[in-house]
């Protein structure tokens, strides 16, 4: 398992990015946007990354292009991501980066989570071509946040390009703090992870407050555990929604690499 940052949860100023990755001891980074305006991937300006990760000696591991992240019953939008999807894979392949998070096309929570199968399976033979993964993320609020949901759409798109970004906190926050529903979706969606999402907190009332990973309610190091003996051994990706953001992504980063090492012993 490899501790990589998510970029712009921290800052979108792309030097200050890099400081940090290194400060705490990443290994990768994950990119949504940066720049002063914010300009998203693959719309950046591609010289200066270059430059800044070769400067820094790390690597692109995932990329997230806002793609899929409609409805599938909005057929319009669907297409025009899946023919948006060509100009990320280019970028990827410049960039040396196999890896990019997608959408589950499942922003109506009324629709079946399987809806958007068909648009995924197509995007995912174009993936396949340059050597490159979609990962899948589910999120609170649609019809794939939890990870049998997230499961039973990656059984019916059945591409192995096509595979899960895994967020636990999203799944918690669907269902209301049940925790205990993580472990059968650890089981259900460690087989497809090719990334998992890091944040942790706790929710009452409502309202949900950050912690250091390990910390509150997901129970990483037991989740860990069973995505590795389910066989992930990919990224896991740190989201810094913490304050103040400094302090809090070092003992995040730290508690993630002490999880990390004891789920692969």
């Amino acid at each position: 398992m490899t501790p990589i940052l998510l970029t712009d949860t921290v800052t979108t100023d792309l030097d200050r990015a890099l400081h940090y990755a290194l400060l705490w001891g990443h290994e990768g980074l994950a990119i949504r946007t940066f720049g002063r305006h914010g300009e998203r991937i693959p719309y950046v300006n591609e010289a200066k990354l270059k430059r800044r990760l070769d400067e820094h000696d790390l690597p692109l591991v995932a990329v997230e292009p806002g793609l899929f992240e409609g409805a599938a019953g909005d057929r319009v939008q669907a297409l025009t991501d899946l023919g948006a999807l060509p100009e990320t894979l280019s970028f990827c392949v410049r960039f040396g980066c196999r890896l990019v998070l997608v959408g589950a096309l499942a922003a109506d929570s009324e629709t079946s989570p399987v809806a958007g199968a068909e648009v995924l399976r197509r995007a995912g033979e174009a993936a396949a071509k340059q050597g490159v993964v979609l990962g899948v993320r589910n999120q609170a609020g649609t019809a794939c946040a939890g990870g049998a949901a997230l499961a039973a759409l990656l059984a019916e798109v059945a591409h192995p390009n096509v595979r899960a970004a895994w967020s636990p906190v999203e799944a918690l926050v669907a269902k209301r703090d049940q925790a205990a529903s993580l472990k059968a979706d650890a089981h259900a969606v460690g087989p497809h992870a090719a990334l998992v999402v890091v944040r942790d907190g706790r929710g009452a009332g409502g309202v949900w407050t950050e912690a250091i990973p390990g910390e509150g309610t997901v129970g990483w190091e037991n989740h860990l555990q069973i995505l590795h003996d389910g066989g992930f051994n990919g990224p896991c990706c740190l989201e810094v929604h913490g304050e103040p953001a400094g302090p809090f992504g070092l003992r995040a980063t730290t508690s993630l690499v002490q999880l990390q090492r004891r789920a692969i012993d």
